[in-house]
């Protein structure tokens, strides 16, 4: 199925369907559409344990510790060693033997004329195994917010999808194809 060229509820619904993979969703701000396609295409329960949106700036600090700036690099890394280290406090004994854990994570603010963010995961390539991670930033260069939110939910699962199933070749391309523009997003490690 790697080689078969997926649209962006085919590649949420394999990761769904993959039993070896399990993790988190936290996203602040406007980012809640990563999580979102892993629910709207079924079988959810196979790949999420938990999401979390902290939109309000209190309840960010209070979670992930004080921040200069939200829509940052240390907030995201921030975000994802809370939620990575919570999620093997939680599950490692029960599940670590037979389970490749991530912690997906993205702070983003959508803009009128052009939003910007980061995301990234980090993961375990195979159960047990030590983890990785990836960091980009996003601009998305829709004029409208609600397209902005769109293009980074497909983002998402492109990163998401990538990082499982390409991460010995990441850099040779091969994520599969979306009707999705180029021309929408603009993004860098």
């Amino acid at each position: 199925m790697a080689n078969d060229k997926l649209d962006t509820n085919q590649k949420a619904l394999q990761i769904n369907l993959d039993a070896r993979r399990y993790g988190t969703f936290a996203e602040v701000g406007a980012g809640q559409e990563v999580a979102r396609w892993f629910f709207r295409v079924g079988h959810a329960a196979g790949t999420v344990a938990k999401t979390i949106s902290a939109y309000d700036m209190a309840v960010s600090d209070a979670i992930y510790g004080p921040t200069e700036r939200y829509v940052s690099r240390h907030r995201l890394q921030s975000m994802l060693d809370y939620e990575y280290a919570l999620l093997l406090e939680r599950l490692d004994q029960s599940r670590g033997a037979k389970t490749a854990f991530f912690a997906f994570a993205n702070t983003v603010a959508t803009r009128r004329e052009e939003g910007r963010g980061w995301m990234g995961i980090r993961f375990q390539a195979e159960a047990g195994a030590d983890p990785s991670e990836i960091l980009i930033h996003v601009r998305m260069l829709d004029k409208e917010t609600v397209r902005q939110q769109e293009a980074l939910g497909v983002i998402g699962v492109n990163l998401i999808y990538g990082t499982f199933y390409f991460h010995h070749d990441l850099g040779a391309g091969g994520g599969g194809h979306d009707s999705f523009c180029g021309a929408r997003v603009r993004a860098r490690g």
